[in-house]
């Protein structure tokens, strides 16, 4: 059948004039001046609950991109499903990409927006959407369907009988050509319609992309006529994706493999539009290993695929956003190891070195390292501001005593912490763990001390004998040297090889001796070095401590 193309009149009852034609609202967003090739790219979440690892890794790229190349990283919020929207998402999204120093040059902002190319949110933008719409309905490139769910789930179950690819396309597009005695009909009828493109694709014919990151590829032409506006009046993700990436200016399409396959409907609607097809870059997903498979991250059974459990768990920012980056690009790693010294945007990011076909694995033992790495750089002050950062939030106790004597706790953190020795925390999270003894109302806390294979008389008698010869004033050697001697005296020897050899003539080595004194201090039968652990914690302390037993 011929193609219907509808009078103005009917038209007008299906999506009247907006306020502003399509010259105008282009007018409103004229080409950016930006140096010859910037990158404008944009990461474009959806409010629909906790935001993805996935989302801030490719807001991590679009901002490298953009950084590099002396462009635009925008957000851009795609809430146009708002059955699914969950409340307070999108301001989720705004705080998490500040906190993880991904913010953007332009985009939705608590309260208002940054920005000349807004509105930066889909839903504030339906009339923009209806201009373009009614223009394909002008021209016979869009159509008003008026099949009901029912209808349409009719058709697949019968297309699934048959062994027929699903989609709404050829036959099965009932509404395509339908006269428009018909529309009228089921207008007048109110019957609830939505706006599908009228498709001029082929799939028996193969259309060239050439994306960033996958290469040149072929793929089906489309056929399905696709719903462009739903029966609210707002767009689905082609149409709004088409109109907006063209009037922001994007130069290049970050997106996940998923949407791939949707490549030339794509290029295909924006030509149907008037423009020229954008330039793509499809990323594999973020996977992890389950068993011998791979599969992607789950919302349901992975922690790790909610970004608020990096902030949560204190891994410091800039240890995820390297190892997104060594994920992004594996020649990072190498990078890093020849440049200690160099931040992180000091390397430059490429696309073509992105994994093309299966995405990269999250591994959190690599994270731990990473982090556990970068700490060690820091200086004491520098660790002490994030631990207090994030025990604000997390864990005010620990706040609490870490503020309580600031210049304590520098000293705390700073044992064992030239050369970048200590590596004993790879997040904020660990830092009670291995540091909260340190600080008197958490080591309150601990009730039961044990001292091994030492009898508890042994160990009483050996922290009295230390005692008794304490100076905090010893240098490491005179301090060693009294252990020893408190050993002997209790039937501990000094030498530990000696005991290993003839376990049955003493009670232990000078070993024993100070995992007792360890324990005593801390609780715990590991820790940082035990001399320069009792100079910061001063004579006071350790005599009270010493004395709990």
């Amino acid at each position: 059948m011929s193609q219907v193309i509808l009078s103005t009149e009917t038209l007008d009852r299906i999506l009247p004039t907006g306020e502003r034609t399509i010259e105008e609202i282009e007018a409103t967003y004229p080409p950016r001046n930006l140096p010859a090739g910037a990158e404008v790219v944009r990461v474009a979440p959806s409010p629909t609950g906790f935001m993805h690892i996935g989302t801030l890794y490719m807001a991590f790229i679009c901002k490298r991109l953009a950084a590099q190349t002396g462009g635009i990283y925008y957000l851009r919020i795609e809430d146009t499903d708002t059955k699914r929207e969950v409340e307070g998402a999108r301001e989720l999204i705004i705080e998490m990409l500040e906190n993880f120093d991904l913010a953007y040059d332009e985009g939705p902002i608590i309260g208002g927006e940054l920005g000349g190319y807004g509105p930066y949110s889909q839903t504030k933008r339906a009339d923009i959407y209806k201009t373009y719409v009614r223009k394909l309905l002008e021209r016979g490139l869009a159509y008003p369907c008026f099949a009901t769910p029912e209808e349409l789930e009719a058709n697949a179950k019968n297309q699934m009988a048959q062994k027929i690819r699903p989609g709404y396309y050829g036959e099965w597009a009932v509404w395509r050509d339908k006269p428009e005695s018909e529309v009228v009909k089921a207008l007048d009828a109110g019957k609830q319609f939505v706006i599908r493109f009228r498709s001029t694709g082929d799939v028996n014919k193969r259309r060239v992309v050439h994306d960033l990151i996958k290469g040149r590829k072929e793929l089906p032409e489309n056929d399905n006529d696709i719903v462009v506006l739903k029966r609210i009046g707002l767009p689905t993700y082609h149409l709004a994706h088409a109109v907006d990436d063209f009037l922001m200016g994007t130069t290049t399409i970050l997106r996940t493999d998923e949407w791939f396959p949707s490549t030339t409907l794509h290029m295909q609607l924006t030509e149907a539009l008037g423009h020229k097809p954008f330039v793509y870059a499809h990323g594999a997903p973020i996977q992890k290993m389950d068993g011998n498979s791979r599969r992607k991250l789950s919302k349901r059974k992975d922690p790790e695929a909610n970004v608020a459990f990096f902030e949560q768990e204190g891994y410091p920012v800039v240890a995820v956003l390297e190892y997104l980056l060594n994920l992004a690009n594996s020649n990072f790693e190498d990078w890093r190891r020849a440049n200690p010294n160099l931040a992180y945007k000091e390397f430059e990011f490429k696309l073509d070195k992105m994994q093309k076909n299966s995405g990269a694995l999250l591994s959190m033992e690599k994270l731990e390292d990473i982090s556990r790495n970068y700490l060690a750089s820091l200086t004491a002050k520098q660790v002490f501001d994030l631990v207090v950062k994030w025990s604000q939030k997390y864990d005010q106790e620990l706040e609490v005593a870490l503020l309580a004597d600031p210049e304590y706790s520098a000293k705390v953190l700073s044992i064992e912490r030239d050369n970048a020795k200590r590596k004993d925390i790879g997040k904020m999270s660990d830092f009670r763990d291995a540091y909260g003894f340190f600080f008197d109302d958490i080591f309150a806390q601990v009730t039961e001390f044990d001292f091994g294979g030492v009898a508890p008389a042994d160990a009483k008698a050996l922290i009295a004998d230390f005692l008794a010869s304490y100076d905090p004033a010893d240098d490491q050697q005179t301090w060693f040297e009294k252990l020893k001697t408190v050993g002997s005296k209790n039937g501990f020897t000094p030498d530990t090889r000696e005991f290993r050899q003839n376990p049955d003539k003493f009670k232990g080595s000078v070993a024993e001796v100070a995992m007792v004194l360890r324990v005593a201090l801390t609780g715990r039968n590991r820790s940082p070095n035990l001399h320069e652990m009792m100079l910061v914690m001063g004579k006071d302390r350790v005599v009270e401590r010493f004395n709990r037993i």
